[in-house]
């Protein structure tokens, strides 16, 4: 009888243990994005990337929770701080360069805790941040070069969310786009100041619209405004960060979409082999983590795919540099860092 006991507890202690490793192999990760998930901008091409992980990776071996719309940055800070205090997840996402200070803030003092953040370059110095950005000039180039191929008019717009990171990046590479197939194109470029403000982000497109624009282009959540003046204007438009070809009807042209899940791939990879952070990654056109893609309703030229695949690989050899003041910057910053370590 003590045997059968015994055989029986032994069988339960190992059943135990084989649920708690099991338990163990399921990588798990917590987003906050400030935006909904079907913004069918900055917020959904996270979401999307966790999604595609997760059909990659299994449902039994990858997890993740998302909290959106988080705008306000107090409240974003409790979720950060109850994720990493549970001890439940191995990598915090804090997707928005807001959240930055909360980050920094909260990696010192969960140590054990892998964070990434974006967009933007800086880890802190800190061993336990990942951040992460998006070469978005190049989307940006790439729609401009064909906009211009495609405009009657002459004028283009743009409505930007606010003169930093991505949108800025995207704004400036578009421009030269336009400008790399005839300087004579006017770009009429308006910032409004907000991610999210739809009805300003609108009245932009129809300043446009008024001023002769035919094609329309922007960035961040606030692009449904003047998606729907594109649509209601019949003119067309070329989007970012994920794709809006349900939204865009038959006006749509090329999205540029963001895949986080080739960076986050190789996080994970990372964090199970102990490296928490201290390592940056761009999504660019050469890793395939930015992809452009034309909508289905819109039918290309023979001529217009060449120019298209041409630009791609034009850009991903280093033919063309989408903003070539940028680079010339970061040269010029490399000299001078090789000139202090050389003193």
């Amino acid at each position: 009888m003590r045997k059968i006991r015994f055989v029986l507890i032994f069988c339960l202690f190992a059943w135990a243990c084989l649920q708690s490793a099991a338990q163990a192999e399921v990588f798990r990760i917590a987003a906050l994005m400030p935006s909904a998930t079907n913004d069918l901008a900055f917020s959904q091409s996270m979401y999307d990337a966790l999604a595609a992980i997760q059909e990659e990776l299994g449902e039994e071996a990858f997890e993740f929770t998302i909290q959106d719309s988080a705008y306000i940055v107090d409240d974003a800070a409790v979720a950060l701080r109850d994720w990493a205090a549970s001890g439940k997840y191995q990598l915090v996402i804090a997707h928005g360069s807001q959240y930055g200070p909360i980050v920094e803030e909260l990696a010192t003092e969960f140590a054990d805790v892998s964070f990434a953040w974006g967009t933007r370059q800086d880890t802190f110095g800190m061993d336990n941040v990942y951040s992460y950005a998006a070469a978005s000039d190049e989307g940006g180039y790439f729609n401009g070069v064909l906009a211009a191929h495609l405009t009657e008019s002459g004028v283009v717009g743009l409505v930007g969310p606010i003169e930093v990171g991505d949108g800025k990046l995207y704004a400036d590479g578009f421009a030269n786009g336009v400008a790399s197939v005839d300087e004579n194109i006017k770009v009429n470029i308006v910032f409004i100041g907000s991610f999210s403000d739809v009805p300003l982000a609108t009245e932009a497109a129809e300043a446009h619209i008024a001023n002769g624009a035919d094609i329309l282009t922007g960035t961040a959540q606030m692009v449904v405004g003047p998606i729907a003046v594109a649509v209601a204007n019949d003119v067309l438009w070329f989007g970012s960060d994920a794709s809006q070809d349900d939204l865009s009807e038959d006006i749509g042209v090329a999205f540029q979409i963001y895949k986080w899940e080739v960076l986050l791939l190789d996080m994970i990879a990372n964090i199970k082999e102990g490296k928490l952070g201290g390592e940056y990654y761009k999504l660019t056109l050469e890793n395939e983590g930015l992809v452009m893609e034309f909508d289905k309703d819109f039918v290309a030229s023979e001529a217009l795919l060449a120019i298209a695949e041409e630009t791609i690989a034009s850009i991903v050899s280093g033919d063309i540099v989408p903003i070539p003041e940028m680079a010339e910057e970061m040269m010029d910053e490399d000299d001078s860092e090789d000139e202090g370590d050389g003193g």
